[in-house]
């Protein structure tokens, strides 16, 4: 993720302080000189950087810490406070109109996943806010714009509102309420056109539909990849149109991460969403202090239980205790947990959001293709087979072995493991509380083993015209 580097330098910085019985000065100005330079080095804006290292440093100063029986701890808690200020303090929320058609106008540069997250941010509030979204296809210049608007909104099935590339972007805002309207729609989504560099035609244009729809939200998507250049381009954005809120994308590549450090305190421009992936479900409200945890490897309990709760179905995950109690899963349950484990994403990503983690992390590499090859694996069982894993003899691994593509080895481990996991739950299922708090703080000690799928890279090298709605 974009804030990797920067994560590993800052909790490095602050180990020089935790753990240490007393702290005087020099300590403290040694710890802020590798603060200072991991913010510069993550492309965080100068300014903000100095603002920050003299607030921490004016704070971490004071006789109260440096007197405390924890001192390094009120210094991380300093640090870990002031990162959440510079982001915003408060999470944001979107503006809804109590009644009648909320209208979220989506502004940014050419590149910057415009209109990928206008799909993102209709299926966020059909799903969190129960809303009848209507996309609109405003971009009339960029090539293929609006067939990519139409056919993310088939994916999703959400109307799109296009009327093809010869009419004027104001023309089409305009039908597009009048067909939302008639259609009962209570959300409108309008993707407008970018450019690869602000001027003053594109400014104007989107101008002109703001003075006619008058949006709720006038949303910039910022790509978190080009850095500093993300600052500026905020900047000149809401300097012209007044913007509510930003969207950071592509937070999830290699990059720095400091424009999502810089936004908020440079333009006053909240972060309300961060993109974190390809697929159109990935978008996450940004809570800052949330991410002040995670750049500090806290964790991020609260976000990875929301996940969970999106992903994972009651009703199932009640059944399926049941079965791990009775001992009657199977492999058709385990496929439904491995699907349900895929729609959480990225599982290192994931790992990292429970604290602790994160730090043991660094030297491990997590194969997501495995679970592509267990699909296969249990995939090339026999319906029988699935149902009744006792079944399951050498002759009927070779057999799967070479209906999957996979080798009898991987075979032989997926089904050991299958069998280790069930005989394990069921124990958990019947313990009592006191035997399972024992259980589980030994699975917490230190050990050798890694999952299945994961390796230790530690001593490896780096490889790693008419108008028409849609559906």
């Amino acid at each position: 993720m974009a804030f990797d580097s920067l994560s590993d330098r800052l909790q490095k910085a602050l180990k020089t302080v935790t753990g240490r019985g007393a702290l005087n000065e020099v300590d403290i100005e040694t710890m802020m000189r590798e603060v200072r330079l991991s913010l510069l080095e993550a492309d965080v804006n100068f300014k903000v950087v100095k603002e920050f290292t003299n607030e921490v440093k004016q704070k971490a100063k004071g006789e109260k810490v440096l007197k405390s029986l924890t001192p390094g701890q009120q210094v991380v808690k300093i640090v870990h406070d002031e990162l959440k200020n510079i982001m915003g303090e408060e999470t944001e929320n979107l503006t809804f109109k109590i009644q009648g058609i909320t209208i979220f106008m989506m502004v940014g540069l050419n590149g910057a996943g415009k209109t990928t997250h206008s799909g993102k941010l209709a299926l966020y509030c059909r799903k969190k806010f129960n809303k009848k979204p209507l996309l609109v296809a405003a971009d009339v210049y960029r090539p293929a714009a609006v067939d990519q608007l139409v056919t993310i909104g088939k994916q999703l099935s959400v109307p799109t509102f296009e009327m093809g590339t010869e009419h004027k972007p104001v023309e089409i805002v305009q039908k597009a309420l009048e067909f939302a309207k008639e259609n009962h729609h209570d959300l409108v989504i309008i993707d407008t056109a970018g450019r690869f560099h602000i001027n003053e035609e594109l400014m104007q244009e989107l101008k002109d539909i703001k003075d006619i729809v008058k949006p709720d939200e006038i949303l910039l998507t910022v790509d978190a990849m080009t850095g500093q250049d993300a600052v500026n381009v905020a900047n000149s954005f809401h300097e012209q149109i007044n913007v509510t809120g930003a969207i950071l994308t592509k937070l999830d590549g290699d990059t720095r991460g400091g424009a999502a450090l810089s936004i908020r305190h440079v333009t006053g421009v909240p972060i309300k969403f961060m993109g974190l992936g390809e697929k159109l479900d990935q978008l996450e409200v940004f809570h800052p202090e949330r991410m002040a945890s995670r750049i500090l490897g806290m964790g991020d309990v609260l976000s990875l239980i929301e996940k969970a709760q999106d992903s994972i179905d009651e009703e199932e995950a009640e059944m399926m205790a049941k079965k791990f109690k009775n001992a009657t899963f199977d492999y058709n349950d385990f496929l439904k947990q491995i699907k349900q484990i895929k729609r959480l994403g990225n599982l290192k990503g994931m790992l990292k959001l429970i604290p602790g983690i994160s730090s043991k992390l660094k030297n491990i590499d997590i194969d997501e293709n495995q679970f592509n090859y267990i699909e296969a694996i249990i995939g090339s069982m026999t319906e029988k087979e699935r149902r009744n894993p006792d079944l399951i003899n050498s002759s009927r691994k070779s057999r799967i072995s070479k209906g999957s593509g996979r080798d009898v080895s991987e075979v032989n481990r997926m089904t050991k493991q299958f069998e280790e996991m069930r005989k394990m739950m069921k124990q958990m299922m019947n313990m009592n509380p006191k035997d399972m708090e024992k259980m589980m703080s030994g699975m917490g000690k230190p050990s050798s083993n890694l999952p299945s799928g994961a390796t230790s890279s530690k001593g490896k090298g780096k490889n790693r015209g008419n108008r028409r709605p849609w559906m």
